[in-house]
Protein backbone atom coordinates (compact mmCIF):
# COMPACT_ATOMS: atom_id res chain seq x y z
CA UNK A 1 0.00 0.00 0.00
CA UNK A 2 1.14 3.32 -0.96
CA UNK A 3 1.96 5.53 2.00
CA UNK A 4 0.08 9.10 2.32
CA UNK A 5 1.79 11.89 1.02
CA UNK A 6 2.54 15.35 3.33
CA UNK A 7 3.34 18.14 1.83
CA UNK A 8 5.35 20.84 3.91
CA UNK A 9 4.91 24.47 3.10
CA UNK A 10 7.43 26.80 3.60
CA UNK A 11 7.79 30.10 2.60
CA UNK A 12 11.02 31.91 2.41
CA UNK A 13 12.19 35.49 1.96
CA UNK A 14 15.93 36.25 2.44
CA UNK A 15 16.90 33.45 4.76
CA UNK A 16 20.02 32.31 2.91
CA UNK A 17 21.89 31.89 6.19
CA UNK A 18 18.79 29.36 7.21
CA UNK A 19 18.42 27.56 4.16
CA UNK A 20 21.25 24.58 4.94
CA UNK A 21 19.72 24.51 8.95
CA UNK A 22 16.21 24.25 7.66
CA UNK A 23 16.99 20.87 5.62
CA UNK A 24 19.68 19.46 7.63
CA UNK A 25 16.87 19.87 10.69
CA UNK A 26 13.52 18.70 8.21
CA UNK A 27 15.71 16.03 7.42
CA UNK A 28 16.36 13.61 10.54
CA UNK A 29 13.02 14.34 11.31
CA UNK A 30 11.36 13.33 8.28
CA UNK A 31 13.74 10.10 8.53
CA UNK A 32 12.29 9.02 11.65
CA UNK A 33 8.63 9.19 9.76
CA UNK A 34 9.24 6.56 7.19
CA UNK A 35 5.73 5.44 7.43
CA UNK A 36 5.08 8.78 5.10
CA UNK A 37 5.43 9.44 1.87
CA UNK A 38 6.77 13.45 1.97
CA UNK A 39 7.14 16.40 -0.10
CA UNK A 40 8.50 20.42 0.82
CA UNK A 41 7.05 22.78 -1.69
CA UNK A 42 9.35 25.83 -0.56
CA UNK A 43 8.04 28.82 -2.14
CA UNK A 44 10.90 31.74 -2.79
CA UNK A 45 8.71 35.04 -2.28
CA UNK A 46 11.18 37.29 -4.16
CA UNK A 47 14.40 37.08 -2.08
CA UNK A 48 16.90 39.30 -2.82
CA UNK A 49 19.60 37.37 -1.19
CA UNK A 50 21.35 33.83 -2.34
CA UNK A 51 17.71 31.94 -0.75
CA UNK A 52 16.73 30.82 -4.02
CA UNK A 53 19.89 29.66 -5.47
CA UNK A 54 20.39 27.73 -2.03
CA UNK A 55 16.92 25.84 -2.38
CA UNK A 56 17.11 24.92 -6.29
CA UNK A 57 20.90 23.64 -5.43
CA UNK A 58 18.62 21.25 -2.73
CA UNK A 59 16.22 20.65 -5.16
CA UNK A 60 18.91 19.13 -7.37
CA UNK A 61 19.71 16.79 -4.44
CA UNK A 62 16.47 15.64 -3.66
CA UNK A 63 13.20 14.93 -5.54
CA UNK A 64 11.21 15.56 -3.09
CA UNK A 65 11.84 19.16 -2.96
CA UNK A 66 9.62 21.81 -4.91
CA UNK A 67 10.82 25.02 -5.60
CA UNK A 68 8.02 28.04 -6.53
CA UNK A 69 9.76 30.80 -7.41
CA UNK A 70 7.71 34.05 -7.13
CA UNK A 71 8.16 36.92 -9.42
CA UNK A 72 8.64 39.63 -6.48
CA UNK A 73 7.89 39.70 -2.61
CA UNK A 74 4.29 39.46 -2.67
CA UNK A 75 4.32 38.72 1.16
CA UNK A 76 3.97 35.94 3.71
CA UNK A 77 0.55 35.44 3.19
CA UNK A 78 0.50 35.48 -0.31
CA UNK A 79 3.38 32.77 -0.46
CA UNK A 80 1.48 30.33 1.86
CA UNK A 81 -1.05 30.96 -0.58
CA UNK A 82 0.61 29.54 -3.79
CA UNK A 83 2.11 26.74 -1.20
CA UNK A 84 -1.51 25.67 -0.64
CA UNK A 85 -2.34 25.79 -4.40
CA UNK A 86 1.21 23.89 -5.47
CA UNK A 87 0.52 21.12 -2.66
CA UNK A 88 -0.29 17.54 -4.01
CA UNK A 89 -0.73 15.86 -0.13
CA UNK A 90 -3.54 14.20 1.63
CA UNK A 91 -2.60 16.87 4.81
CA UNK A 92 -0.18 19.69 4.94
CA UNK A 93 1.75 21.40 7.41
CA UNK A 94 2.82 24.75 7.30
CA UNK A 95 5.99 25.96 8.98
CA UNK A 96 8.83 28.77 9.21
CA UNK A 97 12.30 28.45 7.72
CA UNK A 98 13.65 30.02 10.74
CA UNK A 99 13.23 26.74 13.03
CA UNK A 100 11.18 28.49 15.44
CA UNK A 101 8.60 26.29 14.16
CA UNK A 102 9.94 23.00 15.54
CA UNK A 103 10.30 20.51 12.64
CA UNK A 104 10.49 17.84 15.89
CA UNK A 105 6.37 18.54 16.31
CA UNK A 106 6.07 17.27 12.80
CA UNK A 107 5.23 13.70 14.11
CA UNK A 108 2.87 14.55 17.11
CA UNK A 109 0.67 16.73 14.70
CA UNK A 110 0.63 13.65 12.15
CA UNK A 111 -0.05 11.30 15.64
CA UNK A 112 -2.77 13.42 16.41
CA UNK A 113 -4.41 13.81 13.20
CA UNK A 114 -4.67 10.21 13.07
CA UNK A 115 -5.64 9.41 16.63
CA UNK A 116 -7.97 12.43 16.55
CA UNK A 117 -9.24 12.11 13.26
CA UNK A 118 -8.93 15.98 13.04
CA UNK A 119 -9.18 17.94 10.23
CA UNK A 120 -7.03 20.56 11.45
CA UNK A 121 -4.04 20.54 13.82
CA UNK A 122 -3.13 23.76 15.70
CA UNK A 123 0.50 24.34 17.41
CA UNK A 124 -0.18 26.71 20.00
CA UNK A 125 2.81 28.87 21.84
CA UNK A 126 2.76 27.60 25.49
CA UNK A 127 5.94 29.48 25.98
CA UNK A 128 7.30 33.04 23.71
CA UNK A 129 9.96 33.97 26.25
CA UNK A 130 11.77 34.28 23.22
CA UNK A 131 10.23 37.34 21.87
CA UNK A 132 10.46 40.43 23.53
CA UNK A 133 7.95 41.82 26.09
CA UNK A 134 6.71 44.47 23.93
CA UNK A 135 5.93 42.24 21.00
CA UNK A 136 4.39 39.85 23.86
CA UNK A 137 2.29 42.17 25.30
CA UNK A 138 1.18 44.12 21.81
CA UNK A 139 0.27 40.35 20.53
CA UNK A 140 -2.20 39.63 23.44
CA UNK A 141 -3.54 43.45 23.12
CA UNK A 142 -4.47 41.99 19.56
CA UNK A 143 -5.67 38.84 20.09
CA UNK A 144 -7.78 39.84 22.53
CA UNK A 145 -9.07 42.98 20.76
CA UNK A 146 -9.38 40.83 17.35
CA UNK A 147 -11.69 38.59 19.20
CA UNK A 148 -14.17 40.75 20.77
CA UNK A 149 -14.79 42.60 17.37
CA UNK A 150 -14.49 40.02 14.54
CA UNK A 151 -17.18 37.28 14.02
CA UNK A 152 -14.67 34.77 13.75
CA UNK A 153 -12.24 33.66 16.88
CA UNK A 154 -8.89 33.32 15.76
CA UNK A 155 -7.32 31.05 18.50
CA UNK A 156 -4.87 32.57 20.90
CA UNK A 157 -0.54 32.11 20.66
CA UNK A 158 -1.61 30.26 17.03
CA UNK A 159 0.36 31.62 14.14
CA UNK A 160 0.83 29.83 10.67
CA UNK A 161 2.20 26.70 12.09
CA UNK A 162 -0.29 23.85 11.66
CA UNK A 163 -1.60 20.72 9.99
CA UNK A 164 -4.45 20.72 7.43
CA UNK A 165 -6.53 17.83 5.45
CA UNK A 166 -7.12 18.27 1.78
CA UNK A 167 -10.80 19.35 2.60
CA UNK A 168 -9.54 22.37 4.82
CA UNK A 169 -6.81 23.17 1.90
CA UNK A 170 -9.51 22.95 -1.22
CA UNK A 171 -11.66 24.86 1.16
CA UNK A 172 -8.85 27.91 1.30
CA UNK A 173 -8.37 27.70 -2.41
CA UNK A 174 -11.52 28.43 -2.95
CA UNK A 175 -11.76 31.30 -0.90
CA UNK A 176 -11.44 34.70 -3.11
CA UNK A 177 -9.87 37.24 -1.33
CA UNK A 178 -6.99 38.87 -2.67
CA UNK A 179 -6.16 40.92 0.88
CA UNK A 180 -5.39 37.59 2.94
CA UNK A 181 -5.21 37.66 6.52
CA UNK A 182 -4.56 33.26 7.11
CA UNK A 183 -4.99 33.35 10.71
CA UNK A 184 -8.39 34.41 10.15
CA UNK A 185 -8.94 32.41 7.05
CA UNK A 186 -7.99 29.25 8.43
CA UNK A 187 -10.37 29.77 12.03
CA UNK A 188 -13.12 30.88 9.05
CA UNK A 189 -13.09 27.71 7.02
CA UNK A 190 -13.92 25.91 10.29
CA UNK A 191 -13.44 22.31 10.65
CA UNK A 192 -12.45 19.58 13.48
CA UNK A 193 -9.56 21.33 15.05
CA UNK A 194 -7.18 19.66 17.73
CA UNK A 195 -4.49 21.78 19.56
CA UNK A 196 -1.09 20.92 20.74
CA UNK A 197 1.55 22.70 22.64
CA UNK A 198 4.88 23.51 21.87
CA UNK A 199 7.99 25.61 23.44
CA UNK A 200 8.98 28.68 20.61
CA UNK A 201 12.84 28.95 20.35
CA UNK A 202 14.97 31.89 18.94
CA UNK A 203 15.74 32.37 15.19
CA UNK A 204 18.09 29.93 13.78
CA UNK A 205 19.64 32.25 11.99
CA UNK A 206 18.78 35.81 10.41
CA UNK A 207 16.40 38.18 11.24
CA UNK A 208 12.24 38.98 11.68
CA UNK A 209 11.24 40.53 8.40
CA UNK A 210 8.26 41.88 10.58
CA UNK A 211 9.14 45.31 11.90
CA UNK A 212 6.68 47.56 14.61
CA UNK A 213 4.96 49.11 11.93
CA UNK A 214 4.29 46.31 9.37
CA UNK A 215 2.84 44.28 12.06
CA UNK A 216 0.52 46.90 13.00
CA UNK A 217 -0.68 46.98 9.78
CA UNK A 218 -0.81 43.44 9.51
CA UNK A 219 -3.32 44.21 12.64
CA UNK A 220 -4.93 46.41 10.90
CA UNK A 221 -5.64 43.92 8.05
CA UNK A 222 -6.52 41.80 10.55
CA UNK A 223 -9.07 43.56 12.10
CA UNK A 224 -11.19 45.25 9.00
CA UNK A 225 -11.28 41.69 7.23
CA UNK A 226 -12.91 40.51 10.07
CA UNK A 227 -15.32 42.96 11.39
CA UNK A 228 -17.03 45.98 10.72
CA UNK A 229 -17.06 46.79 14.14
CA UNK A 230 -14.91 49.91 13.09
CA UNK A 231 -17.86 51.48 10.68
CA UNK A 232 -20.31 50.70 13.64
CA UNK A 233 -18.66 52.87 16.53
CA UNK A 234 -18.72 55.73 14.43
CA UNK A 235 -22.71 55.61 13.61
CA UNK A 236 -22.90 54.90 17.34
CA UNK A 237 -20.44 57.58 18.35
CA UNK A 238 -22.82 60.07 15.77
CA UNK A 239 -25.81 59.18 17.23
CA UNK A 240 -24.48 60.14 20.95
CA UNK A 241 -22.95 63.27 19.54
CA UNK A 242 -26.05 64.32 17.62
CA UNK A 243 -28.15 63.66 20.72
CA UNK A 244 -26.10 65.85 22.81
CA UNK A 245 -26.22 68.92 20.35
CA UNK A 246 -29.49 68.41 20.27
CA UNK A 247 -29.53 68.81 24.25
CA UNK A 248 -26.73 71.56 24.53
CA UNK A 249 -29.04 73.52 21.25
CA UNK A 250 -32.37 73.24 24.17
CA UNK A 251 -29.86 74.12 27.12
CA UNK A 252 -28.58 77.47 24.81
CA UNK A 253 -32.19 78.78 23.89
CA UNK A 254 -33.64 78.30 27.20
CA UNK A 255 -30.90 80.31 28.42
CA UNK A 256 -31.29 83.02 26.00
CA UNK A 257 -34.96 83.28 26.65
CA UNK A 258 -34.78 83.29 30.45
CA UNK A 259 -31.30 85.35 30.90
CA UNK A 260 -30.39 87.18 27.72
CA UNK A 261 -28.00 86.80 24.84
CA UNK A 262 -24.24 87.18 26.39
CA UNK A 263 -20.81 86.67 24.62
CA UNK A 264 -19.46 82.90 24.48
CA UNK A 265 -15.67 82.25 25.29
CA UNK A 266 -13.83 81.64 21.89
CA UNK A 267 -11.59 79.04 23.78
CA UNK A 268 -14.47 76.72 24.03
CA UNK A 269 -15.78 77.08 20.58
CA UNK A 270 -12.09 76.58 19.03
CA UNK A 271 -11.25 73.00 21.05
CA UNK A 272 -14.56 71.83 20.07
CA UNK A 273 -13.72 72.70 16.24
CA UNK A 274 -10.44 71.29 16.66
CA UNK A 275 -11.78 68.18 18.91
CA UNK A 276 -14.61 67.31 16.01
CA UNK A 277 -12.64 68.03 13.27
CA UNK A 278 -10.49 65.38 14.67
CA UNK A 279 -12.75 62.96 15.63
CA UNK A 280 -14.06 63.02 11.84
CA UNK A 281 -10.63 62.74 10.71
CA UNK A 282 -10.05 59.32 12.60
CA UNK A 283 -13.54 58.27 11.24
CA UNK A 284 -12.52 58.88 7.52
CA UNK A 285 -9.27 57.00 8.13
CA UNK A 286 -11.62 53.98 9.22
CA UNK A 287 -13.87 54.51 6.25
CA UNK A 288 -10.83 54.59 4.22
CA UNK A 289 -9.20 50.96 5.07
CA UNK A 290 -12.77 49.79 4.02
CA UNK A 291 -12.78 51.46 0.83
CA UNK A 292 -9.21 50.44 0.42
CA UNK A 293 -9.96 46.89 0.98
CA UNK A 294 -12.46 47.08 -1.71
CA UNK A 295 -10.50 48.90 -4.30
CA UNK A 296 -8.29 46.14 -4.26
CA UNK A 297 -10.19 43.87 -4.76
CA UNK A 298 -12.51 44.90 -7.56
CA UNK A 299 -9.42 45.28 -9.50
CA UNK A 300 -9.40 41.06 -9.16
CA UNK A 301 -5.39 41.22 -9.85
CA UNK A 302 -4.21 37.24 -8.93
CA UNK A 303 -2.39 36.87 -5.33
CA UNK A 304 0.82 36.12 -6.79
CA UNK A 305 2.50 35.30 -10.00
CA UNK A 306 4.87 32.13 -10.64
CA UNK A 307 7.99 33.12 -12.48
CA UNK A 308 9.51 29.24 -12.64
CA UNK A 309 9.02 25.98 -10.46
CA UNK A 310 12.39 24.10 -10.08
CA UNK A 311 12.03 20.46 -9.08
CA UNK A 312 15.00 17.77 -9.57
CA UNK A 313 13.37 16.15 -12.78
CA UNK A 314 12.49 19.76 -14.08
CA UNK A 315 14.93 21.94 -14.13
CA UNK A 316 15.97 22.58 -17.17
CA UNK A 317 12.54 22.35 -18.35
CA UNK A 318 10.44 25.36 -20.52
CA UNK A 319 8.61 26.86 -17.38
CA UNK A 320 5.41 28.74 -17.99
CA UNK A 321 4.73 32.10 -15.93
CA UNK A 322 1.37 31.25 -13.86
CA UNK A 323 -1.07 33.24 -11.67
CA UNK A 324 -3.33 32.32 -8.80
CA UNK A 325 -6.97 33.02 -9.50
CA UNK A 326 -9.78 32.80 -7.21
CA UNK A 327 -11.76 30.81 -8.90
CA UNK A 328 -9.25 28.87 -7.24
CA UNK A 329 -9.02 25.03 -7.57
CA UNK A 330 -6.30 25.18 -10.57
CA UNK A 331 -3.69 28.02 -11.61
CA UNK A 332 -4.82 29.54 -14.83
CA UNK A 333 -1.74 29.19 -17.31
CA UNK A 334 -0.92 32.28 -19.53
CA UNK A 335 1.06 32.43 -22.90
CA UNK A 336 5.10 32.65 -22.62
CA UNK A 337 7.88 30.35 -21.89
CA UNK A 338 11.13 30.59 -19.21
CA UNK A 339 13.98 28.50 -19.81
CA UNK A 340 15.58 27.68 -16.52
Amino acid sequence: MKPDLISLIIPFYNEGRAVDLFFQAIDEVLAALDQYEFELVCVDDGSRDDTLHRLIAHAHTDSRITVVELTRNFGKEAAMTAGIHHARGIAAIVLDADLQDPPELIGQMLATWKSESADMVLARRADRTCDGALKRLTAKWFYRLHNRVANVQIPENVGDFRLMTRPVLDALKALPERQRFMKGLFAWVGFKTVTIDYVRQGRAAGTTKFSGWKLWNFALDGVSAFSTMPLRVWTYLGGVVSLLTALYALYYVTRVLTQGIDVPGYASLLIAVLFFGGVQLVSVGILGEYMGRIHEEVKQRPIYLVRAIHHQHALYAHETPTTARHSASHLDVHPGNHHE
